[in-house]
Parts: C-alpha cells; structure tokens; sequence
C-alpha cells in the first residue's frame, strides 16, 4: 500500500464528535503499521485508530511515542499475542479492542494505562489473568473476557471481583470435573 493510499484511507473527521480525528486502517491487510502513517501524521492529533481485521502480529514501541494523545485504540480480528510495554505512555487511552486475537494472558500494560476504562479482550485463547492486578487497575471500569477459555481457578476468582466489572462466559465442566456423570 503506497502513501497515497494510505492518506486516502486513513483520515477522516468523525463529525459526531468536533477535533476528533479518526484513522482508519481497518480490513487492509496490513502486516505492520506502515511506516508511512507515522510520517504523515507527524503533525496531527490522532483520537482514535483503528487497525481492525489485519493480519498485524505486533505493535512497535514507536506506535505510543507517535500517536500519544489517543482515546481509542481497535486491534481486533488480528494476529496479535502481545502488547508492548511503551503502550503504557498512552495517556489518553480510555478503549482497548483486542478482541479476536491470540493472546493467552491479558497484557501486563493494560493494567498501566492511567485512563483506560474499557478493555475488550473477547475471542482470544486467554487461560490466564492476573486478578490482583485486574483489581488494582487504576482506572479500569469493565473487561471482556467472553469466549476464553480461562482456567477454572481463573475464572472462579474472576467472578469474585466486585470492580471492574468482568465479563466471562459461563464455564461448563469438563466431564473429568463432573463427578455425577
């Protein structure tokens, strides 16, 4: 994808909402954030990116430095399994989407981000969470853990938190755990 194609795709003013500023690279089947977004964006003040349906495997560190101001971030229905650390410079992050993806623990730095209130972590493989540090989050409001397959104890302790609010999808024993079968 050249860099004209790329500003064609990318920017859009959502009218919704005034000086929000929206790019859009969703379904382009991206291996990478090309390096041509950060170049063009150089001077503007990105609010939401989307990077939805892609075939992206990681984010680089550079993609918190360049677009440090976002409120929103979708990464779902990609090939990801982590997170890195730098995305803890997102100061301004109140949505997380990365759903459908193939992540077996929540990220440690979803717990860092001092606004992000909304973690959407559906359809991944995730067997493992951190609960205390779920707890602890400072600003975290309501994680979506539906379609995981969490590990019982996991789930258990999830179910137990009080806030932020989680959503699982309801475990069904394993005919090994079934003693009354």
């Amino acid at each position: 994808m050249g860099a004209c194609e790329v500003l064609s795709v990318l920017l859009e003013a959502d009218w919704r909402v005034p000086g929000r500023l929206v790019a859009d690279l969703s379904e382009c089947q991206l291996m990478q954030v090309p390096d041509a977004v950060y170049h063009l964006m150089r001077h503007t003040t990105l609010t939401t990116c989307n990077l939805s349906g892609n075939v992206i495997t990681k984010l680089p560190p550079k993609f918190a430095v360049k677009f440090s101001l976002i409120t929103e971030l979708n990464v779902s229905h990609n090939q990801m399994s982590k997170l890195p650390d730098e995305l803890c410079d997102l100061a301004e992050l109140h949505t997380l989407d990365i759903s459908h993806n193939a992540f077996i623990a929540l990220p440690r730095v979803a717990f860092k981000m001092p606004k992000l209130a909304n973690l959407n972590a559906n359809h991944n493989r995730i067997i493992e969470v951190e609960v205390e540090r779920l707890r602890e989050a400072p600003s975290l409001v309501e994680v979506d853990l539906t379609d995981n397959p969490v590990l019982p104890e996991v789930h258990l302790a999830l179910k137990a938190v009080e806030a932020p609010r989680v959503l699982l999808t309801e475990r069904e024993k394993e005919d090994w755990e079934d003693l009354t079968v």
